[in-house]
């Protein structure tokens, strides 16, 4: 069974950066095409950065394109994601699965808070 941590979340003033991790077990990471989601409250999960498995091809939401940057370590079966200039709306819990969404057992995710 499929196990996802994120890791590296935190409360930060905006302007600053943050580095997030995923670490996959259970299943064969090296082969998946990844991506990092976000929920914020009151709003739906949204893929914010997506990374094919072999890291030749990404993808990013408007909203965070140049400012976010997904990467992934395949020996380490670990994704990440560097954020930099954060925002308030960036604002949420941050997830991880595959792109899109197959693996049914998400991880609790990670916050990520904003602040002006």
């Amino acid at each position: 069974q499929v196990q996802l941590v994120e890791s590296g979340g935190g409360l930060v003033q905006a302007g600053a950066s943050l580095r997030l991790s995923c670490v996959v077990s259970g299943r064969t990471f090296s082969t998946a095409n990844m991506a990092w989601y976000r929920q914020a409250p009151g709003k739906e999960r949204e893929c914010v950065a997506a990374m094919s498995w072999d890291g030749g091809i990404t993808r990013y939401a408007g909203s965070v394109k140049d400012r976010f940057t997904v990467s992934r370590d395949n020996a380490k079966n670990t994704m990440y994601l560097q954020m930099n200039s954060l925002k308030r709306g960036d604002t949420a819990i941050y997830y991880c699965n595959t792109d899109p969404p197959r693996w049914p057992n998400w991880g609790q995710g990670t916050q990520v808070t904003v602040s002006s």
